[in-house]
């Protein structure tokens, strides 16, 4: 072995181990890491997708109480899972996750036990299928979600996109160089909180990174630089005037048909695109069924749904009679104590918090 590969191979294992002992010193307490089992783990990294680790860990703890097993969750209705996973978007997840729990029981109760195993399974992608063999069976493969792929790159000073195919080969060759032979899913959680608490988009904290030394955008002053932006999905902006129609302390949901294509079978507040000066009562009972009343504003909210950004206004509005919500399309009366067992949308909690201020 030469002098250089030598030297490199030791800076290599210095940085796995200063990767290792910054994560037992400084990583947070999280429940889903408490225990190595396969179920938790796979629960909390479908969570994890595209959602906050601290908007994550309340739903994750209330989830593991309903249902504390694969076969619990299996033999659960997909309404009870809906309701358990409400407000926290991107349902799919959860339909996706009853699925699987469902085909792992009705394979015998075992979990796969390799990476291509679970991607087999509803709803694993590449990442969670490498984040939970890393972690639950020590699977030395690399997960890159959006922050190892920012620390990654800025360790590299990366200036390919990451999102093409160069960049990516460069991601990910360097990500599992960086993965400890004994630790692996602790090594990738390591890069990960990195990315969520130091190497963040804006103003990363690199005077307390434990991989600064060796990082060739903090060395070059710049690290913002990177990654490389791609193109991005342009931002769709859309009006929306929602109503609240209450009734003997119960509000007025419509529930989505289970084919729509975002949002399946979940409960929401009856609405219609644009603000309408005119013609909304006609609107919404075209759309919904009924003769409306629509009274005064209450409000706005802003509400974000993938690439579409949505200006709400919030109104009250009335029905002729109860009857005729029955004509349109599935309805229900719910009394705001009994939403949180009700698979709602997110922007349901939205409007009522804001009609609570």
């Amino acid at each position: 072995m030469s002098e250089m590969a030598e030297n490199a191979g030791e800076n290599l294992a210095e940085q796995r181990r200063d990767l290792l002992a910054w994560f037992d010193e400084q990583q947070r307490d999280l429940p889903w890491r408490r225990s190595r089992e396969p179920y938790p783990v796979w629960v909390s990294e479908v969570m994890l997708q595209q959602t906050r680790v601290e908007t994550a860990r309340p739903y994750f703890e209330s989830f593991i109480e309903s249902f504390p097993s694969v076969e619990a969750l299996a033999s659960a209705d997909v309404e009870a899972v809906l309701g358990k996973w409400s407000g926290l978007g991107y349902y799919q997840r959860a339909r996706r996750l009853h699925a699987a729990a469902r085909l792992i029981v009705a394979a015998g109760g075992s979990f796969p036990t390799t990476v291509e195993e679970w991607l087999e399974l509803p709803g694993v992608g590449r990442y969670t299928a490498a984040a939970i063999a890393s972690i639950v069976l020590a699977v030395r493969e690399p997960a890159i979600d959006g922050n190892v792929m920012r620390v990654v790159a800025r360790l590299l000073a990366l200036k390919e996109s990451p999102k093409k195919s160069a960049g990516w080969r460069a991601i990910e060759a360097k990500a599992r160089e960086l993965l400890d032979f004994d630790r692996p899913g602790d090594s990738n959680q390591a890069i990960m909180e990195i990315g969520a608490a130091i190497c963040r988009p804006r103003r990363p904290r690199c005077s307390i990174c434990p991989l600064e030394k060796d990082c060739l955008a903090a060395a070059a002053g710049e690290p913002e630089r990177y990654p490389a932006a791609g193109r991005k999905a342009p931002v769709l902006r859309q009006r929306r005037r929602v109503a609240v129609v209450e009734s003997g302390g119960s509000v007025l949901l419509f529930r989505r048909p289970g084919d729509s294509a975002r949002m399946a079978g979940l409960w929401e507040l009856p609405w219609i695109d644009g603000e309408p000066k005119e013609g909304s009562e006609e609107a919404f009972g075209q759309r919904y069924g009924g003769r409306w009343k629509v009274g005064p504003q209450r409000g706005r909210v802003r509400h974000g749904v993938t690439n579409r950004s949505f200006q709400i206004e919030v109104v009250e509005a009335k029905l002729s009679s109860d009857n005729e919500v029955a004509e349109g399309p599935e309805a229900g009366w719910f009394r705001r104590s009994d939403l949180a067992g009700v698979p709602t949308t997110g922007l349901v909690g939205k409007v009522l918090r804001l009609l609570d201020t």
